[in-house]
This record gives structure tokens, sequence and C-alpha cells, in this order.
């Protein structure tokens, strides 16, 4: 029985306590909270529901649990209700009604742990969107992670989610890259406020080798070139990389398209239109003080030139007329002053800042080797790459590790430990259980050994056994609150949580017969229980993006 089985359970139990008293069960909520006590010998599972609704059905908090309790005793599965303190109750199951769970975890597959929970939400999650002006950088590469596990998480749970990565591809950072590039070209040294690094020169050699006559040109012809084509390869480079780091987008949008389609335009009429726009000092300006940003913002400047303010509306409405219900941003620790003008701007547009936008601040990564910070980047000069951090430590423990933390603390990567072959590295422990249970079920199936279809869920009643059933159950309702958190980091614990579960099942549990042994339906129900964790393993790093290896 998982806790979401349960907690149906202590509805139906408080429906009819309720029933019997004549009292109205509508007052009930759809679901009721259970969860694991500190201490396990408080019982299985725990809930608070007869607090929660006892002052509205007019009982008093002991006396509802207490009727529920008598209800739920009742109910095949459980074996005992009691209550404790000023109206808590808890809950023990029959061993049965816990084995369960290994079948119910196997036959779900890649489905356990999946829910509806946020149904008919359509959200767009942008996150990454660097600009096309160098290698992506390990804060980028920290989004990058942790936004495709979102995306995942939130897919999980029902949400209709739509990936997105926004390149700033107009604007005087693109300028600045060309003018690198074309300085770089001709051997000249680049520009104060330019770009440095060797893909400077990499990419400058790449223009030249498609537009060999580029710098034959005249001048703002010739940077014209290297800004085309140095936006194109460093564009192709970016998905490429990201690609490789197993993360795909829906959509990457060009800032230029808002632009050339005439969308920022649109946008100022739309403010128009809510009552938002003034002229001051020869500038067209958005009123967002109106909705508490600390002061209003310039759309158009006195030379006819849209802001980046301007770009951002646009967006923002293109966004919103695709049909999404919300927008979710995922933004670098430099950035922590946006969030005002962007909730001013989502009000402006007479859209409502909690429900229609969401942005989410991630704070700085650093790595560390030898127990001193790696600093420099050989091939983008200033800054470390994604490139820098695959090659040390590998896609898999380099997703792990940023995903592991929650994005509202700055991370030290420690190269040395994720590159340990030990129980001390997360990602070990983890995908070494991953490999333990799939060389367990090759032994079996060596040995003639199958799970049968005669599965007793009472054979699963030793303590360790019980322990790695119950972590089981909790899988469900860590994705549900990862996702509605924003939390990926609860999956990577989760998994390790689970992992130690496993270790002590499998130390104290023998799986498989030795020699002539006879096989049991025991060693069959723990083979269930096996392939259980193996399940849930392959299904919590899947969301994570990370791969469960048959063999290390």
């Amino acid at each position: 029985m998982t806790p979401e089985q349960l907690s149906e359970v202590v509805i139906a139990a408080a429906r009819t306590a309720l029933t019997g008293r004549g009292l109205d069960p509508a007052l009930l909520p759809p679901t009721a909270t259970v969860e694991r006590p500190r201490n396990p010998e408080h019982g299985d599972y725990a809930t608070n529901l007869a607090l929660q609704v006892a002052k509205k059905v007019g009982l008093q908090p002991r006396e509802l649990a207490q009727a529920i309790a008598d209800n739920l005793v009742q109910i095949a599965g459980v074996a005992g209700a009691e209550v404790a303190g000023p109206g808590f109750l808890n809950i023990r199951l029959d061993p049965a009604a816990t084995g369960q769970l290994a079948r119910t975890v196997v036959e779900a597959g890649a489905e356990y742990g999946r829910t509806q929970l946020l149904s008919g939400q359509k959200i767009n999650l942008e996150f990454v969107s660097v600009n096309p002006t160098g290698p992506i950088h390990i804060g980028g590469v920290r989004w990058a992670a942790v936004g495709d596990a979102l995306a995942r998480l939130l897919r999980a749970v029902g949400a209709d989610v739509g990936t997105e990565y926004y390149f700033n591809d107009a604007g005087s950072q693109i300028d600045r890259f060309a003018r690198s590039l074309y300085a770089t070209a001709k051997g000249d040294p680049v520009p104060e406020d330019g770009y440095h690094g060797t893909y400077i020169g990499e990419i400058a050699q790449a223009v030249l080798e498609k537009q060999p006559d580029a710098l034959a040109r005249p001048e703002d012809d010739a940077v014209e070139v290297f800004r085309v084509e140095g936006v194109a390869l460093m564009f192709a480079e970016v998905k490429s990389k990201l690609t490789e780091f197993g993360v795909h987008f829906d959509r990457y949008f060009n800032e230029k398209e808002l632009h050339d389609r005439g969308e920022l335009a649109s946008a100022l009429e739309r403010l128009r239109q809510q009552g938002r726009v003034y002229e001051a000092d020869g500038a067209t300006w958005i009123r967002t003080t109106d909705f508490g940003d600390d002061k209003d913002r310039v759309y158009v400047r006195s030379n006819g030139a849209y802001t980046y303010y301007a770009a951002d509306c646009a967006y923002y409405l293109d966004k919103r007329q695709r049909g999404f219900d919300k927008v979710v941003i995922m933004l670098g620790a430099d950035h922590h002053g946006y969030i005002g003008r962007l909730r001013a701007m989502c009000a402006c547009f007479g859209d409502d800042p909690d429900r229609n936008l969401e942005i989410l601040i991630g704070q700085l990564v650093n790595l560390v080797k030898d127990g001193q910070p790696v600093r420099m980047s050989k091939r983008a000069g200033t800054v470390v790459s994604l490139d820098d951090l695959v090659d040390a430590v590998g896609v898999d423990a380099a997703r792990y590790a940023l995903a592991r933390y929650s994005v509202d603390s700055p991370i030290d990567v420690d190269l040395d430990l994720w590159t340990k072959r030990s129980n001390d590295n997360p990602i070990y422990y983890v995908q070494y259980v991953a490999a333990r249970t799939a060389g367990v079920s090759r032994m079996a199936a060596d040995l003639g050994l199958t799970r049968g279809d005669e599965f007793d869920p009472a054979l699963l009643s030793h303590e360790k056994e019980l322990d790695l059933l119950k972590s089981l159950g909790d899988f469900p309702g860590t994705v549900a609150t990862a996702a509605e958190l924003r939390e990926p980091h609860r999956v990577t614990r989760y998994l390790e949580e689970l992992s130690g579960a496993y270790h002590r099942f499998y130390d104290n549990c023998r799986i498989l017969p030795r020699g002539d042994e006879p096989v049991t339906d025991q060693m069959r129900a723990r083979l269930w229980l096996n392939d259980a964790a193996r399940t849930v393993i392959a299904n919590g790093l899947g969301l994570l993006g990370v791969s469960a290896p048959e063999r290390m």
C-alpha cells in the first residue's frame, strides 16, 4: 500500500465516521496527509486529518481521531490505528499490505511515481539562455542540469511543459562579439570591451573558411559577416554541447525574431491599452512603479532604440499568446534585481504575477580540485565552461552534482569527490545500487529463479525489507513535492536514502540460493523487492537525466 493509497483509505474511514454521526462528509478534504513518523515505534504512518477538520465538523480532535481509527482497523491491510497527542493518528499496516507494494512498483514500471497532480497546467520553462558570445559557463551548466530535471519532474506530475532557450542575438553584446572576431581575424588586438579566449580565434577562423573574402570587404560589411556567421557558429556549438549534456529544448527562440516580426511595437500597444505607458524626456516609459517596481522602466530610448526591457516585455507576451498559463524563468544570481521589474511587467499586461509568472534565481557554482578553486578555462578564457566540468567528471556526475543542492545555495563541486569510485561519491553510491539490482536479476535468471506469479507479500516481513518497502512507497510523494516546490535536489537526497535502505536489505536478507539449496517463495518475494528497487532507482535517476547502469 502506497502513502497515496493509504491517504484514500484514511479519507474513506473518515467519511464513514462522519456519516455515522450524522455529519457531512463533504467537509473533508479530498486527500489526507500521511507521513512516516520520525520514531518508527509510533507506527508505519501518521496523519493529522482529525486536527485539520475537527473544528469544522464540530467534534473534539481526539474524538474524531478515535472514530476514524475505529473504522480504519476494519479495512483490509490496516493492522492497527492509535490516537496520539492532541489528535494525531498513528497507523500500522500488516506485512502483506506493505509487501504488496513490491509488485505494484514492478508492474507499474516506468510509470511508478508519475501522477496527474498538475494536470491541466501549461507551463513555459525557460532556462540556460546564455548570450551566444561564448561557451556555456558553469552557472549556465547548473541551470541546464536543474532546468532539465525540473522539466522532467513537471511532466511526471501531469503538467504540459514547453522548454525554451532564449538567444539574445540582438544588442550591444553581439556587436562587441562581432568586432572581437573581426579584430582577431585581422590579427589586431581585441577591443578593450571585447571577448577573449581561444574560442574567439577558432570562431574567427571558421568564419573565414565559410566566407574567405570577408576581410576584403569594407569594415562595416565585414563586421556584419562576422556577426551573422559568428553567432550562427556559436549558436550551433551551444546546441551541440547541450545535446551532448542530455538537454533538449522544445524551442530555441531568437530575440531577433521579436524585432523582425514587430512584436516589440505590438507589446507596447498592448501596454498602452492597459494605460501603463507615458512619454517623458523624449523617451517612452512603462509605469511599473504602479506594481511595486523600484522605478519606472524605459521602453523606447530618446534615440528611438528599444531597450532590453522592451524585448523582455515582448517575449513574455509572446509566450502568453502561445497559450502558456505560467511562464517560469530561471535566472542567475546576478539577475536578482530582475524579479521586481518582471513581476511589475506581468501586472502591467493585466496578468497576475503570482499565477502567471515565476522567477527562479540560482546561486554561483565553484569548481574545486585538490582543495583549491579551479578558476580558468583554457578555451573560454576567464570562465569555467560546460566542457571543463564534463571532461573532469563526466555527464552523469556533472548533472547529479549540480542538481543535488537547492538552487538558492552557492555550491562547491569537488572534482576529486565526484570522480571517486567509492560510496563517498553520491552518484557512485546510487548508480552502484542500479548496477547491483540488475546484477541480482541476471544471476537469478542464470540460476533459473524467476519472480513467478505466486507472490506472497506477507513473506516480506524482515525489518530491513519493511524499511526498503516504506522507502519505495515515498517515491511518488517525493516526486510531487519536488515538482511543486521546484526542487529537484529532493530527488537526489531521496535516491541516496533509498540506496542506503537497499544496501541494508541486501546485507541482511539473502535473495539467491546457494549451491543446491532449493528456491523458496521467500526468495521469489525478495526478487520482487530487488526488482522494485531497481525500478525506482532507474525512474528517479531518469528524472535527473542520469543513467541507471546495469554494470559498473
